[in-house]
């Protein structure tokens, strides 16, 4: 059990039948009125944030998740399968739990989150940036654009389409940015 003061991005807590985890909170003490938290929880089952308020100082169930080192194998009919780092144990998760499935590649090393209490599987998080080589891309003339930010379709070796600035060519190794599919920058060779 935790109260609303222990509230801190990443806690997870069971609400609603649901696991959710923290994404955002903020604690506001009105000038008329009792103080309350506002919070973004996004579950871990389906995926989907929601907001909510708290009035402080309400007791909430906190449930324990770990977060341990896997590798990604391989995707087949069934889903996605990984391996522990250390144990070498091998997990299979459907691919309906798996955000940005087009963006891992066979090798990636990931974080996977489990209830530690039932053992059972969650979500599956990739590192925050990716390096992956660009398949294909049309060539950027100079003078197409017309703004200072030009970007072009590209489309990596995952299969994963992003958009990247037109200086980038065919066969180049880019960072992307996982949490909203972006161009970070170039890989030095």
């Amino acid at each position: 059990m935790a109260t609303t003061a222990d509230f801190k991005n990443g806690l997870c807590l069971e609400y609603n039948n649901d696991l959710f985890v923290i994404v955002q909170f903020q604690h506001v003490k009105p000038g008329k009125g009792a103080a309350f938290v506002r919070t973004k929880m996004k579950s871990l089952t389906t995926g989907k944030v929601i907001e909510n308020t708290f009035n402080a100082g309400v007791k909430v169930n906190t449930a324990r998740v770990e977060r341990r080192p896997y590798q990604f194998l391989y995707e087949d009919d069934l889903g996605f399968h990984f391996m522990h780092l250390e144990t070498f144990e091998q997990v299979m998760i459907s691919k309906d739990m798996i955000e940005n499935v087009d963006l891992y590649k066979e090798g990636q090393a990931v974080e996977v989150v489990f209830h530690a209490d039932t053992e059972s599987p969650l979500s599956v998080d990739l590192p925050a940036f990716v390096e992956l080589e660009i398949t294909y891309s049309e060539p950027g003339v100079r003078g197409d654009t017309s703004s200072s930010t030009a970007l072009k379709p590209a489309t990596l070796e995952t299969g994963a389409e992003i958009m990247v600035p037109i200086f980038i060519e065919q066969g180049e190794r880019i960072r992307v940015d996982t949490r909203d599919r972006s161009y970070s920058e170039r890989v030095k060779k």
